[in-house]
């Protein structure tokens, strides 16, 4: 079993996320989904701290390079701010699951990034991953559209998903930059989340609505609770496995065992969203997850 902590790991990674969307999802439902961002940046901010002190000593790593900040700083804008505001409207409009799928094309959208700006090459392999993603995809988006065609949230849902992953793809291609040499991935991702915090509280603000936002917290406890899981075992749970997973298995296998959370979700949409789909939602679901596998390990 401890030979395959680097793999459980990973799998955890997938739940993590799997059973925190669903948090916030129940979370964006009660309290919103703008109320739901800015708040759990703030937990994640928390928890993600505690753990750099605990493993590294310091609260902030104020020691890094200006550079590191002025990179992985505009990553957290442009993934924790933007694409984030697309996502959590998206987990309110169409569900955890449907938006997790529309996720996993960040992978996709980031290797087609780089592969534009950073020269990075791309293999026949990995184009038939890209393919086999997207067909997947194409192919539980189009059996929902049939289940909902006088829905028009499920179409702007897709469209903010489709979003969320192209923020999320943004964000990591701008984080490459910043990630050089031996810098920590957990000193990485608490300059990420601490920019995104303060540039969104900033916002919120200027624009009046910091009471409000806190107002919605003291009103609907359980939207706070949500919230507050979320936070935990996504950004720091999820993350802190999933770095776990890359120091003890190859790359790709770590990046193929963390994009589940689409597989997770079909039996949890069932059960506690009640959400009902057919049996090509599941088989677009499965094909969409190999095109993610055969893009990393191919």
């Amino acid at each position: 079993m401890l030979s395959y902590l680097g793999e459980l790991a990973a799998l955890g990674t997938s739940l993590s996320f799997s059973v925190g969307s669903t948090m916030f999802t129940a979370a964006g439902r009660r309290i919103g989904p703008l109320v739901v961002n800015r708040i759990r940046l703030v937990f994640a901010v928390i928890f993600l701290s505690t753990f750099h002190w605990a493993t590294l000593g310091t609260l902030i790593p104020f020691d890094a390079a200006p550079e590191r900040w002025l990179w992985l700083g505009l990553s957290g804008i442009v993934g924790l701010v933007i694409g984030d505001i697309f996502l959590f409207q998206a987990f309110v409009l169409i569900g955890p699951r449907l938006t997790m799928l529309m996720m996993s094309l960040a992978p996709i959208i980031a290797a087609l990034q780089a592969w534009i700006f950073l020269d990075e090459t791309l293999t026949s392999g990995q184009i038939f991953g890209i393919l086999l993603t997207l067909a997947g995809i194409g192919w539980v988006v189009m059996e929902g559209s049939g289940q909902n065609r006088n829905d028009r949230d499920y179409g702007r849902g897709i469209l903010l998903g489709l979003g969320g992953a192209i923020g999320q793809a943004t964000g990591l291609v701008l984080a490459k930059n910043g990630l050089g040499g031996e810098f920590s991935p957990i000193s990485a991702n608490l300059i990420r989340m601490l920019t995104a915090t303060i540039l969104l509280w900033t916002l919120t603000f200027f624009q009046g609505q910091a009471k409000e936002t806190l107002q919605a917290l003291r009103v609907n406890k359980k939207g706070a609770l949500f919230t507050t899981a979320g936070a935990f075992l996504g950004p720091f749970v999820g993350v802190s496995l999933s770095l776990f997973a890359l120091q003890r298995v190859e790359v790709g296998v770590a990046s193929t065992l963390t994009s589940l959370p689409p597989i997770f979700l079909l039996p949890i949409s069932y059960f506690i969203f009640k959400e009902r789909f057919g049996w090509g939602a599941i088989a677009g679901t499965i094909l969409a997850m190999a095109g993610v596998a055969a893009l990393f390990l191919v």
